[in-house]
């Protein structure tokens, strides 16, 4: 049985998995699960520290959500306007504006922390007066 405490080392953090595999199908409200809720914290903590992941780019959140959803551009008429804006967004020429990003949260539930990320604009085009 591996001894309970802090996760240090990658071999720490192997044990740490070998053990949680073990425990697994622990019986709830018992020791076992108990351990197995605790060694789930310690390696979740090391994750966090040692292999961040990182928020994806908005555009591809958008574009994940339609997809995982069944969606398609035509979903996004409400919350972003007409084809034409539809297409400077998903084409990085114009940026998503705040209501855009709270459209966005209210009908496709992205959260907002990852909309509001910067992300690359073709600022060429962007300045371009029409």
């Amino acid at each position: 049985m591996l001894e309970l405490r802090p996760i240090r080392t990658e071999a720490d953090y192997r044990a740490a998995l070998d053990e949680i595999e073990r425990l697994f199908d622990a019986e709830l409200n018992t020791l076992e699960s108990d351990r197995l809720e605790v060694l789930t914290t310690l390696v979740e903590a090391y994750e966090q520290r040692h292999y961040p992941i990182e928020a994806p780019d908005p555009i591809e959140a958008i574009l994940y959500y339609l997809e995982s959803r069944g969606l398609s551009l035509d979903d996004l008429d409400p919350v972003i306007g007409s084809k034409a804006e539809i297409a400077k967004i998903l084409h990085r020429k114009q940026a998503l504006t705040l209501e855009m990003v709270r459209g966005l949260h209210k009908q496709l539930g992205i959260p907002a922390e990852i909309l509001i990320q910067p992300y690359p604009i073709d600022a060429k085009l962007s300045l371009m007066v029409i």
